[in-house]
């Protein structure tokens, strides 16, 4: 799968920086095409509330209209455009506006993968053995040139993409559940 930038302006990527849409944008990725309604029930907000935050990323090209079950049209179903968002940082980073817009969305991504991380924590005495045998996080303070750190990323994607087959295979087996990956490669400040 192809990971071009699909994200070039400052003002889509502000849209971004709210953990709601985060979150909006990450539950409809998972779970494929919601309502409002039905995205209320994974975020504490109103349903007309959700409904805000998902015309703001779709002003912003990130989630669209789609067709849903059932005949109520007053029901508004939303579907994610991209599997992935992505962009060029050092195109942001050259640019004082959208250095800024990926400041605040950055900081937002912190507190999402934090929130999942304690949501995990909090959960683990509900998990199976198997699960929490199984799940891992690492660190390590690595010394690579540019080059270098760009070929771990590259291989990072790779290892990415095979288990994401993986997971597209297991999408009708009992045994699987949903799991978040997260990797992360960067110049310590």
């Amino acid at each position: 799968m192809a990971t071009e930038p699909n994200l070039h302006r400052a003002s889509h990527m502000r849209a971004l920086a709210h953990p709601t849409r985060l979150r909006l944008l990450a539950l409809l990725r998972e779970h494929g095409p919601q309502t409002a309604a039905h995205l209320a029930k994974f975020v504490d907000e109103a349903p007309g509330s959700l409904s805000y935050h998902l015309r703001t990323l779709a002003t912003a090209g990130f989630v669209e209209e789609a067709a849903g079950p059932g005949t109520d049209r007053r029901q508004r179903w939303w579907r994610a455009v991209h599997e992935t968002t992505v962009w060029d940082t050092a195109e942001f980073a050259r640019d004082p506006e959208r250095l800024t817009a990926q400041r605040e969305m950055f900081r937002s991504l912190g507190q999402a993968y934090a929130t999942r991380l304690t949501d995990y924590i909090d959960a683990a005495a509900e998990l199976a053995p198997e699960w929490l045998e199984a799940g891992f996080t690492t660190d390590r303070s690595l010394r690579l040139t540019p080059a270098q750190l760009a070929e771990l990323g590259a291989e990072v994607e790779a290892l990415q993409e095979r288990w994401l087959a993986a997971s597209e295979h297991n999408a009708e087996n009992a045994d699987a559940a949903p799991v978040f990956f997260l990797a992360q490669g960067y110049k310590q400040p």
